[in-house]
């Protein structure tokens, strides 16, 4: 049932009318003011029904995306009751995991991650020049790996398909699709088998700039409206801008698809210019090949200038039209790709196919090279920004986490080419490996085969660090189980020790999350030495085999066993990603739990990659502060903002949102939160101690529960003045040691989940609406529609923000 299907709703905008009308008498009219607890879910997400307990509710506004609920029984707006109290739940999970569609965005991974090391900046303060030079370096990693994808997909196509297995009669008889256009007498040429082979890259490009132009639509191109601060808050999310990338994303789009369609059309012209700069070529056509490069080289240059001139700002919300000249860049790429593409199906008489395409030799040592040396500069600027840091402002891994997420995107970018290059050259030539004298083709570029082999040695890294994360894990609970029975006072039972023992694990495998640094640091150490080496061995211009035939016997059988191995782990990552995206496709709990995934990972807006996986986060968070400021103007009301896990951090960015008189009738509570334990550490410049504090500053009634058995949420360790601390002394897990009159079953351990089972929870809440209620004789800052902008009072709350 909806709200417009409700007879006599006496909630919301439908109750209210404009939002200067109360549904119920506020303070000053004799009667008590309306109060409403707002919830907000976490990871995995939760039903109305569950979160309301309640079977029957009915949505108060939003859509099939997005939307809040109420109790269809409890509609009307009424004063605090701590017993049944009126209560909205805000449910997000479709955003990130509503249809099969979504389930594909594993692909884009490491397009996401290299987004998310965007917003890793330390919280420095040496002014915006140093911030712009961090964020410049993660836009040209980010653009890095867009070629590195688009080379990847010209390594099959136009190296592996069009120039080896088309030129080689044995080859294109074995796959039946190749055979009929390798040996016409026209497209058999190798020119026009290149300009057939060019097709998947240009169609795979088209494929993502459409992904890219969709999702814009439904989330960066919506502007809701901004309910305007006028205090001096400095904290980068109370920004009026923050949640508005319009033109950004637009820009970026367009300079990605560029750089894909100028890498194409580089891969064709260093094809083509082998043979045309040499005895058998055409000056003419020689010639006409040296100015499409020329044309080529201009492309890229301002490409690169838009790079460095356009970043991103949240100032001001960006409202302004996408800019011709960003429109014109994609096309004017295809317009010059289009004409490359003509100049490679130009007849050239006696050129043949043999060995491998000439650009993909040079090509991805080159781009591994450009990584390293970005992710270097990176980690630079990034540990300069560290340094000026405040001592408790400074992120993990010395402020160079960001470089070292980007370190592992450039990674990851680099298994899933290698992958699907090294598969699609053994199926079609699978009798032999690359390299190998008897081989029907050359195979992929040298490179791929040396990262091929480094995949056996970063698992075994892995095995090495799981086990010392097991050894940790089971040294912490003997010495945890000792002390567990002390921590229950209360009751009379006797100690148990196997009781003790899954408590005391419990609480071991939650304190493992404080490893996290040190694991991505040591993964992305061991993944620049293996870089290098790569790099490396792909001078030797021979594959791991190759290099190691004529050496001592161990060393040629660890390099075939690595090469080998190798190929197999990372088509088949490959191919289970895929799997795992079909499977997610048809089946809504797989959906559901890829979509945990996405849940921390697309948080935050696209500022350095446009093909990541859309921001759910500029539609959830308008939708949250919209929801509460119409709703307390409406009614005069007090208002408790619940967030669980991922919805504590939600909650918070929307009341960063929030005007002065709004956050005065607003209270936060937080519960199994991961603001400080991963945001604060990771992502100090928005989410450290300072920004945690101004929040505090903003939002004086904000309390914080936590268990030591949870391994994602932790205390906010905030406290302002004289104001009361965030965050309440651990809550007990489980509830009860042993069993008793009220639980004569044993209590289960809950670690991360299912806080409202606690007392504390509703102690919690009804303290914070207590703390909200005026005192005698003191009025709260005016509320009405003259504190929204003229054009926000005719705004439909959930329907502008979601786009």
């Amino acid at each position: 049932m909806t709200r417009n299907e409700t007879p006599g709703a006496t909630t919301g905008e439908n109750a209210a009318g404009p939002p200067g009308r109360a549904t119920a008498p506020g303070p000053g009219h004799g009667q008590r003011a309306p109060a409403m607890e707002l919830l907000v879910h976490g990871v995995g997400g939760a039903t109305p029904q569950e979160m309301l307990e309640d079977a029957r509710t009915t949505r108060i506004t939003g859509d099939a995306t997005a939307s809040v609920h109420r109790r269809t029984d409890d509609l009307a707006d009424r004063p605090w009751d701590d017993a049944r109290p009126v209560r909205e739940a805000y449910s997000w999970s479709n955003l990130t995991s509503g249809n099969g569609a979504r389930a594909l965005w594993l692909l884009l991974l490491p397009f996401m991650i290299v987004n998310v090391a965007h917003w890793m900046r330390p919280s420095g303060r040496t002014g915006a020049r140093a911030n712009r030079r961090y964020d410049l370096l993660v836009r040209l990693t980010a653009l890095s790996l867009t070629v590195l994808l688009t080379a990847g997909a010209c390594a099959v196509s136009l190296d592996l398909v069009a120039w080896q297995c088309g030129g080689v009669e044995s080859c294109a008889r074995g796959a039946s699709w190749i055979e009929p256009w390798a040996t016409h007498p026209w497209w058999g040429q190798p020119g026009r088998r290149l300009l057939l082979g060019s097709l998947l890259p240009v169609a795979l490009l088209c494929l993502l700039w459409w992904l890219s132009h969709r999702t814009w639509s439904a989330y960066e191109s919506a502007s809701p409206p901004v309910r305007p601060r006028t205090d001096g808050e400095d904290a980068a999310l109370s920004l009026p801008g923050f949640w508005y990338g319009r033109v950004l994303v637009a820009r970026l789009r367009a300079g990605h698809t560029a750089a894909g369609l100028l890498t194409v059309a580089s891969a064709l012209l260093f094809a083509t210019g082998a043979h045309d700069r040499g005895p058998d070529g055409d000056p003419t056509v020689a010639s006409t090949g040296l100015l499409l490069t020329a044309f080529t080289l201009a492309g890229w240059l301002v490409l690169l200038v838009g790079q460095i001139r356009h970043g991103r700002s949240e100032d001001e919300p960006d409202e302004r039209a996408e800019p011709p000249a960003t429109r014109a860049l994609p096309w004017g790429a295809m317009a010059l790709l289009v004409l490359v593409l003509a100049h490679t199906a130009w007849h050239r008489p006696g050129w043949t196919s043999a060995g491998r395409l000439p650009a993909g030799s040079e090509v991805f040592p080159a781009l591994v090279v450009a990584q390293g040396v970005l992710v270097v500069a990176l980690a630079w600027a990034a540990f300069r920004l560290h340094r000026q840091a405040r001592d408790g402002e400074r992120g993990a891994l010395a402020g160079l986490g960001g470089a070292a997420v980007a370190l592992l995107a450039c990674a990851l970018g680099g298994v899933f080419t290698g992958g699907v290059t090294q598969r699609i050259a053994d199926w079609l030539d699978p009798s032999t490996v690359p390299g190998d004298p008897d081989a029907r083709i050359a195979g992929p570029p040298v490179m791929l085969s040396w990262e091929a082999a480094a995949i056996p040695p970063l698992l075994l890294v892995l095995l090495v660090l799981a086990l010392v994360g097991v050894g940790r894990v089971l040294r912490r609970r003997r010495e945890l189980a000792p002390t567990v029975r002390a921590r229950y006072p209360e009751e009379s039972c006797a100690p148990d020790a196997d009781r003790s023992r899954r408590i005391a694990s419990a609480v071991a495998r939650a304190e493992l999350t404080e490893s996290a640094p040190s694991l991505v640091g040591w993964i992305a150490g061991v993944s620049l030495l293996l870089g290098l080496g790569t790099v490396a061995g792909t001078l030797t211009r021979e594959t791991p085999s190759q290099a190691a035939d004529g050496g001592p016997v161990p060393l040629q059988v660890v390099a075939d066993a690595c090469q080998a191995l190798g190929s197999w782990l990372m088509g088949l990552g490959v191919i289970l990603l895929l799997a795992l995206g079909r499977r997610a496709y048809r089946d809504a709990g797989a959906r559901r739990t890829i979509g945990i995934l996405w849940d921390v990972g697309t948080f935050w807006p696209r500022a350095a990659h446009p093909f990541a996986p859309p921001c759910y986060a500029e539609r959830a968070v308008p939708d949250l502060s919209w929801r509460m400021g119409t709703w307390i103007d409406a009614t005069g009301g007090r208002l408790v903002i619940s967030g669980h896990s991922q919805g504590s951090v939600l909650a918070a960015a929307a009341v960063w949102q929030l005007d002065t008189a709004t956050r005065s009738r607003i209270a936060l509570l937080t519960h199994g939160s991961p603001l400080e334990r991963l945001y604060g550490r990771w992502f100090p410049a928005y989410f450290g101690p300072g920004a945690l504090r101004a929040l505090h500053r903003d939002l004086p009634c904000w309390r914080n529960l936590w268990r030591r058995t949870d391994p994602i949420g932790g205390p906010v360790r905030v406290a302002e003045g004289d104001q009361p601390p965030v965050d309440r002394p651990a809550l007990a897990d489980p509830l009860h040691y042993g069993r008793n009159l009220r639980s004569p079953l044993p209590e289960p351990i809950l670690g991360h989940g299912d806080y409202a089972a606690d007392p504390a929870f509703t102690e919690e809440r009804a303290a914070l609406m207590r703390r909200l209620a005026p005192e005698p004789g003191k009025r709260l800052p005016p509320q009405g529609a003259h504190a929204l902008p003229a054009r926000a009072v005719e705004s439909t709350p959930g329907t502008e923000a979601g786009g």
